[in-house]
């Protein structure tokens, strides 16, 4: 595909129909395919991503940073991403990050160069970097976490600070004129040290690392919402989205405020892309066959008990970018469900079933109660989500090993129930069912 911008498409872009004539309703172009979590983060969004990639022509990041871990098995061979797109595993597929994303640029080398050793080779040439990118600056992650909030320390929160007041800085202001980058570069330096009197940055030397970075960047910049234009109206294409971070983490649908600063449900897709509404294809949720959670904040479902303890080991719960351990509980609709409410799900996969393998009984969380009385919405006020009370709906276990499953009939009567009442609960079909780590360990239903 011609990645140049055609005069051809300029004039398509520009220029009204003739008079008399109707325009055409048909050209909405390509569809896209959007992967979102559907809980709290690490659900398991990049081994779903990693299946779909595998056919598809186009893998996009569209907000958040190097605060996403994803974990892909492939081969036997376990590779981590961050700031990469899963999608750059497969060498016919080209990888965006888009201009919602925030990108600390020593981060993303430093992964690339890991997983380069690990077997990834050629992920600069199949890589693309939108010019309209903010990036990320190492005082951002010094001053993050200062707040208290139990953040991922990348800078992330900081990053999006200074975009939104209007003092971050851009790809395309490194690529630009170096003498203005620099200026700007310390002023938003000052900027910081008059809120952080204690921080240091040795300017003169982060300014020498990101001219080096510059250049090895410059050949994978792109402007991305032409880039995209073309992929959505040119010859057929598979394009993929792949969702960071979850719904119960978004800035504004999240359980705010120990949240992500970032619209990690599908809106994110559309304003950190430049992408229209009406190539949004298929919405995939991703969601545990019980919950976890990172860090603090309100967690109805949390068993802070052996159940607890023992989904935390059988799941290997430790976050792949904090190191942190993950807290676990049973499987709560009623957050899966608002998920569905803001995302409009047209399928979901289910992970990790085979974790509960060994558990005589199995809960689900369904409704919340205040006072006794059900409530009819997810809480936005943090204090009352402490309080609710949670209506659980109770399965017997299957106490068979599931690992082995690879379709639908493998899985015993009782797991098969157990995904059939989420899936009724939810009311979206559920599309995959994971038991295990590599792609082979995903039963696709339909």
């Amino acid at each position: 595909m011609s990645l140049s911008w055609s005069a051809k498409d300029h004039k398509n872009l520009t220029q009204p129909a003739a008079a008399g004539q109707k325009r055409s309703r048909n050209d909405a172009g390509n569809k896209v395919t959007v992967v979102l979590g559907a809980q709290w983060g690490d659900e398991g969004k990049g081994k779903v991503v990693d299946l779909l990639a595998t056919e598809a022509d186009v893998v996009c990041r569209c907000q958040g940073g190097n605060n996403a871990g994803h974990t892909v098995v492939v081969d036997g061979k376990e590779y981590d991403f961050h700031l990469l797109p899963s999608g750059i595993i497969n060498t016919k597929s080209t990888s965006l990050i888009g201009n919602g994303v925030v990108i600390h640029l020593p981060g993303l080398f430093e992964e690339g160069d890991k997983n380069d050793k690990k077997g990834l080779k050629g992920w600069e040439k199949r890589l693309i970097v939108s010019d309209r990118a903010h990036l990320v600056f190492d005082f951002h992650q010094v001053v993050d976490g200062l707040g208290g909030i139990g953040t991922t320390k990348k800078g992330i929160g900081p990053a999006y600070s200074s975009k939104a007041s209007r003092t971050g800085l851009r790809v395309c202001d490194l690529l630009g004129d170096y003498k203005d980058f620099s200026t700007r570069f310390k002023n938003l330096v000052h900027q910081y040290q008059s809120m952080y009197p204690s921080l240091t940055v040795d300017v003169e030397d982060q300014l020498k690392k990101l001219k080096e970075y510059a250049e090895r960047l410059r050949p994978m910049v792109r402007d991305g919402v032409y880039y995209m234009y073309e992929a959505l109206h040119g010859p057929p294409k598979k394009i993929l989205v792949e969702g960071a971070n979850a719904a119960l983490l978004d800035i504004d649908f999240g359980t705010y405020p120990f949240v992500t600063s970032s619209n990690c449900t599908v809106g994110g897709a559309c304003t950190g892309l430049g992408i229209p509404p009406l190539n949004i294809g298929d919405v995939f949720g991703v969601s545990k066959a019980y919950t976890t959670r990172v860090g603090i904040g309100a967690f109805p479902t949390e068993q802070l008990n052996a159940v607890g303890e023992l989904l935390q080991t059988r799941g290997h719960e430790v976050g792949v970018t904090t190191g942190r351990k993950r807290r676990c509980g049973w499987l709560d609709l009623v957050i899966v469900r608002y998920a569905h409410m803001i995302n409009g799900f047209t399928a979901i996969a289910l992970t990790k079933l085979d974790i509960l393998d060994v558990l005589d009984e199995i809960k689900v969380g369904i409704a919340y109660k205040l006072n006794g009385k059900r409530i009819p919405h997810f809480p936005a006020n943090m204090d009352v989500l402490h309080k609710v009370e949670v209506e659980y709906e109770t399965f017997p276990g299957w106490k068979t090993d599931t690992s082995a499953a690879r379709k639908w009939n493998d899985l015993p009567a009782k797991a098969q129930n157990y995904i059939r009442f989420i899936e009724n609960h939810i009311g979206v079909p559920i599309k995959w069912v994971g038991v295990g780590k590599s792609r082979e360990c995903m039963i696709q239903m339909f």
